[in-house]
């Protein structure tokens, strides 16, 4: 599984932009599929997201599951 420094690199590669962060949680916004999309990142960069963490960030991002492994 990729680390969160990973998963802001594929975030980053697809047009989102670092909106606010309050301690570890991120937050990222794009437009993907012409909507309005806003992720929240909430692990450090060294650190696998849990499961859920992550099933939550590719259901956010509408992005491709793929796109994370």
């Amino acid at each position: 599984m990729k680390k969160g420094r990973d998963i802001v690199a594929v975030l980053l590669a697809h047009g989102f932009v670092l909106v606010r962060q309050k301690g570890s949680h991120r937050q990222y916004r794009a437009e993907i599929k012409g909507a309005l999309r806003l992720v929240t990142l909430s692990c450090a960069d060294n650190d696998e997201p849990a499961p859920g963490t992550l099933a939550a960030i590719v259901r956010q991002s509408a992005l491709d599951r793929a796109l994370f492994r």
